[in-house]
């Protein structure tokens, strides 16, 4: 069942349970749950970092090209703010031009060794819920159960 962790009512079409960290109400920061360890989300900063660790996210997945647009921050700082707070960083930056098997690949990884709640961002989310389904289908997943 998918929820969604918001501020204030539930974006359609996720009408699941809504559930909310007290630090992502604060910040207004937005995350999608497509399993109970797996969140998405669009563009976050290092505040978002804190409300991930908080609903008990241990790694955190930049799919976003740096430098894509003037107002996302950088990698580099969502990288930092993660390892401060005791949690992994892998970047798996996914650009316009779509995906590839590297990158598919690289997201299975991520997937299999992580150990705990997982959260994935690009500018709006979708790259990062389009790369998770497609290292599930990688697995073996039935897409019918996506």
């Amino acid at each position: 069942m998918r929820q969604a962790i918001f501020d204030k009512q539930p974006t359609q079409p996720y009408d699941g349970i809504a559930t909310e960290s007290r630090f992502a109400r604060e910040v207004g920061m937005t995350f999608i749950t497509l399993t109970d360890d797996i969140f998405v989300a669009p563009q976050i900063d290092t505040q978002a970092v804190a409300a991930a660790c908080e609903l008990g996210v241990t790694l955190i997945i930049n799919n976003r090209p740096e430098d894509e647009s003037h107002d996302q921050t950088p990698g580099t700082e969502i990288e930092e703010a993660t390892r401060a707070a005791g949690m992994n960083y892998v970047a798996i930056p996914v650009g316009h031009s779509g995906f590839s098997q590297p990158q598919v690949d690289a997201m299975v990884d991520a997937l299999d060794t992580a150990e705990g709640k997982i959260l994935a961002y690009c500018r709006s989310g979708t790259r990062s819920t389009l790369l998770w389904a497609l290292a599930q289908a990688r697995s073996g997943i039935d897409v019918a159960e996506l």
